[in-house]
């Protein structure tokens, strides 16, 4: 979780919006808000080690809850759980051992820890490998509040093909460091609304890019994102301090943003093509 201030907590959207923001046709179906959205970075709590099902939602919520079991060894069949779609998250690992820097310079994980997050080039796409922090930003739910997050903003990035904030519990997301001398998103191909796959723990889940954060800092996902790889996503002391990898494949759009399906479909279809290009 990244600290915010109480003041910047409480600005709207519109004051947030920038003045070079892209129209909705840019974005695919996405409605741009801001590019260059930079919050105080918020600074992340000890982590508190729960198990899945202290976490999970209770049957009363507005969607099923998704679980978590530990995965099999490496070298038995792919388990039920082991996320979205034929590909694999070790065969996916393999092709993003090394990494060749696209950034200029490394992300901080948090405001107080040393730059140590590249952002790397493949064919395709690019890649990071950091922390996971939630992010509870945008549609007002259950989980996701100003009651259950005190840095809660009722705004993300990019919105619905209805022109509403994307909703962090239901969609599975991630935010992207704002544009910068250190690294523009757009300049490597990523877009709102663009395919992710998130590996973790064996799981690979497949997300869009849906909100944009610090400038400086990187590893951050929607509160579904981390539910459904079976980290804590509570947003006040939820998250996990390292073996997430960020894979965001150049030039995809999801359309409508809002379509985890779509992002499923997509997902399966542009890793493959990854695997068979790196």
């Amino acid at each position: 979780m990244r600290k915010r201030t109480l003041a910047l907590a409480t600005v709207s959207g519109a004051a947030l919006l920038a003045a070079g923001s892209l129209t909705p046709a840019a974005q695919g179906g996405s409605v741009l808000r801001s590019d260059v959205f930079t919050p105080v970075p918020r600074a992340r709590p000890v982590p508190v080690n729960l198990t899945p099902a202290a976490y999970a939602r209770p049957a009363s919520d507005t969607g099923p809850a998704r679980t978590a079991s530990s995965p099999l060894p490496a070298a038995d069949p792919a388990p039920a759980d082991a996320g979205e779609g034929a590909v694999g998250a070790a065969e996916l690992l393999a092709k993003v051992a090394a990494c060749k820097p696209v950034s200029n310079g490394s992300y901080r994980t948090d405001e107080s820890a040393s730059p140590s997050v590249p952002v790397c080039g493949m064919n395709g796409a690019v890649f990071w490998k950091a922390d996971l922090d939630i992010d509870c930003d945008g549609q007002v739910t259950k989980a996701c509040n100003v009651d259950t997050d005190p840095w809660f903003q009722g705004d993300t990035a990019f919105h619905t093909s209805g022109d509403r904030p994307l909703n962090a519990e239901e969609l599975p997301y991630v935010v992207v460091p704002s544009r910068s001398s250190l690294w523009d998103f757009g300049s490597s191909g990523i877009k709102g609304g663009g395919v992710v796959a998130v590996v973790h723990a064996g799981k690979v889940e497949y997300a869009v890019v849906g909100d944009t954060g610090p400038a400086g800092i990187i590893g951050e996902a929607s509160y579904a994102t981390a539910e459904a790889l079976g980290i804590d996503p509570d947003p006040k002391a939820g998250g996990v301090g390292s073996g997430v990898t960020y894979i965001l494949f150049k030039d995809s759009v999801v359309s409508p943003i809002e379509s985890h399906g779509a992002a499923v479909t997509a997902g399966e279809s542009l890793a493959k093509e990854f695997l068979r290009n790196n």
